[in-house]
């Protein structure tokens, strides 16, 4: 198993929601671009829902308040998905009155 080292802790800097894809800025000048079927809550959220966002600390982390959702970039870096189980979105999209 490999395991990644970072030399420095990936910042956000700013965040754009596509109709399919993630779209986060980094403060080193790169781009990652990763599906939005990842994060279901982003993926089921209103085009309001998505533009409410802000950086955690130094940008490690982009919440979604309207949606509940917190993305660290690390995660996005690794390749990790939403690791939110299917009854907990269940239950979030009925409260919503969409499930």
């Amino acid at each position: 198993m490999t395991t990644l080292v970072l030399e420095r802790e990936p910042m956000a800097a700013g965040v754009t929601v596509k109709r399919d894809k993630l779209l986060v800025e980094l403060v080193d000048g790169r781009s990652l671009s990763v599906p939005l079927a990842w994060y279901p809550r982003l993926q089921h959220g209103s085009r309001t829902e998505r533009r409410n966002w802000r950086l955690l600390g130094d940008g490690y982390a982009i919440e979604w308040p309207d949606l509940d959702e917190h993305i660290g970039v690390e995660g996005l870096l690794a390749g990790r998905a939403s690791g939110e189980s299917k009854k907990s979105l269940t239950r979030w999209l009925a409260a919503r009155g969409k499930g």
